[in-house]
């Protein structure tokens, strides 16, 4: 391989060291599973570490180059780590790790030493090799490959256990994918029947030349890929089905991370191959309406994974409004917002995780008494919960402050709605997390919630209780009016709790799998501490991409 730059040797490490280990934990199989589990939390913490290199030299000597093989463009594969692409590898990276020692802690407690856990960690390293590669690909087809990485991954992960739910959301996800992913491969075809390229860094300015109805369907062709997987209304329909099927671990990095793929390849190719507002009303509006629809959607949940789902569908929104005013203050406010929410989003569905195993369901009329009967737990989904709602001067009300002030200065009545909508999407994005926060933590537990690690442990192995209130206390406590009823429901809805869709309830949550959750609250807290620094990145990203020239001229040579 041939490279330019003090760290260019790095740049395909993210992306190969996940494959490696993932091929090599393949060949183990269900075997040494302690050996298992090192492997692949050495791996993502060496790509975490080459991120973090990737990042300052690119900050200080501007975007790191790889040429697979020794083959330049046009010819060859281009590995690219500019500003953007390298914070992004950072982010990801962390998450993508904190996940995974989750999700290691969860397969202890609930001791599933082999199938699914054998088939789960090197489909995960697949994955994170897929996001890698998507960040750092440096032409259309390469990034048509991550993605498509990315999405085997997926289809694997999504259905582990073979529960009957996780099958149809996968088919359904699937057929989506697939859809997409013809679309993204014609799109590539007519651009390089277009241009004679698809590398990115030679596509810059070639499609001025180009006729205005070939450059504008290239161009839509695009958008409505990368808004399908980024869930931008109204093509997000599959996402609130999809998602909460899967296991814990899987749908946090998913919903944290795999949409904000999509949101990464709209800013790469907006600002590099289709500079200026050409779109940018037609992206306008596609922001309202993920931010009201999505929004509305979320209030109207009494389930909490569904929440989220729908408050994610919304707070999209917001990302697609910094591209949309294709400003350098719009895309700052983007990237910052899009770092901010990755850390979060992930946070909130593994808590949703723990509340799963504490309380069997995630319906919220179900639950209740959790900040009391688990304080630990309560407090880290209340931290991210109101840096989601944007409650200053946590880092959600930064970035959405952020964004509201660029367009304040870009002006126009399509912008003064949307700022609107934005303010009332952050208080009605308190409204339903309040209401979540008030059913599921804060008002008194149900019965059954006391005692059912007792009802399901009857349920599946009539064993005698243990493990909360015992003897005729307990049997009285679930034998009320509705508990024949209450039996019945949390058997049924149990499917998901664990990575083989088994009914797992345990009291507090295992220490294994709130660690790695705490991480990441203290993470989306340190964005505040760190703002100033983050937000002067981010104005130097937002420079960078709306200049074009130095990632054009590190690829190209000129």
């Amino acid at each position: 391989m041939s490279a330019a730059g003090p760290s260019s040797a790095l740049v395909a490490l993210p992306v190969i060291l996940p494959l490696f280990a993932a091929g090599l934990k393949l060949g183990i199989g269900v075997r040494l599973q302690r050996t298992q589990r090192v492997i692949s939390t050495v791996v993502l913490a060496t790509v975490l570490a080459v991120a973090l290199v990737l990042l300052v030299d690119a900050d200080a000597h501007g975007p790191q180059v790889m040429y697979a093989g020794g083959w330049k463009p046009p010819v060859g594969i281009v590995l690219v780590a500019d500003r953007l692409s390298a914070l992004m590898l950072v982010i990801s990276s962390s998450v993508t790790l904190c996940v995974l020692l989750y999700s290691v802690g969860q397969g202890m407690a609930d001791q599933e030493e082999g199938t699914p856990m054998s088939v789960f960690h090197p489909a995960y390293l697949v994955l994170v090799s897929g996001v890698s590669d998507t960040f750092l690909a440096g032409d259309l087809f390469n990034l048509y490959v991550g993605f498509e990485i990315m999405l085997t991954a997926s289809y694997v992960l999504l259905t582990l256990g073979g529960t009957v739910t996780r099958i149809r959301a996968g088919a359904t996800y699937a057929i989506v994918s697939l859809l997409s992913s013809v679309l993204f491969l014609a799109a590539v075809a007519v651009v390089y029947a277009a241009t004679g390229t698809v590398t990115m860094a030679m596509l810059a300015g070639r499609f001025d030349r180009l006729p205005d109805g070939v450059a504008l369907m290239a161009q839509i062709s695009l958008l409505t890929v990368f808004c399908t997987k980024a869930a931008v209304f109204p093509l997000a329909a599959w996402l609130p089905d999809s998602y909460p099927t899967a296991p814990a671990p899987v749908t946090a990095v998913f919903a944290g991370l795999l949409t904000k793929v999509g949101i990464y390849a709209m800013l790469r190719t907006q600002t590099l191959l289709f500079p200026g507002d050409r779109l940018g009303g037609v992206l306008m509006v596609l922001a309202l309406l993920s931010l009201v629809v999505g929004i509305l959607g979320a209030v109207a949940q009494t389930d909490l994974k569904r929440l989220l789902s729908f408050t994610l569908i919304s707070h999209i929104g917001y990302m697609v409004f910094g591209i949309a005013l294709a400003t350098r203050a719009g895309f700052a406010g983007s990237v910052f917002y899009v770092v901010h929410h990755i850390t979060v989003q992930t946070t909130l569905f593994l808590v949703v995780g723990l509340v799963e195993r504490r309380g069997v369901t995630t319906d919220l009329r179900r639950l209740g008494g959790i900040a009391k009967l688990s304080p630990a737990l309560g407090l880290v989904f209340f931290v991210p919960a109101m840096n989601l709602a944007g409650v200053p001067p946590l880092p959600g009300f930064l970035g959405k402050f952020g964004l509201v002030r660029a367009g304040v200065v870009h002006g126009g009545a399509l912008t003064y709605v949307l700022i609107a909508a934005g303010v009332a999407t952050s208080l009605l994005t308190l409204y339903a997390l309040a209401k979540a926060w008030n059913l599921g933590f804060w008002r008194a537990a149900p019965p059954q919630l006391y005692v059912v690690g007792v009802v399901l442990d009857t349920v599946e192995t009539d064993e005698e209780p243990s493990g909360g209130p015992s003897g005729t206390a307990a049997a009285e406590a679930g034998s009320g009016a509705t508990g024949a009823v209450d039996v019945d429901v949390l058997a049924g809805r149990a499917e998901t709790a664990s990575f083989g869709g088994r009914a797992i309830t345990t009291g507090q949550p295992p220490a294994a799998m709130l660690l790695p959750t705490a991480l990441l609250v203290a993470g989306g807290l340190a964005f505040t501490v760190l703002a100033g620094p983050l937000s002067s990145l981010t104005e130097r990203i937002a420079g960078e991409l709306t200049a074009r020239t130095p990632y054009v001229t590190a690829v190209t040579g000129r």
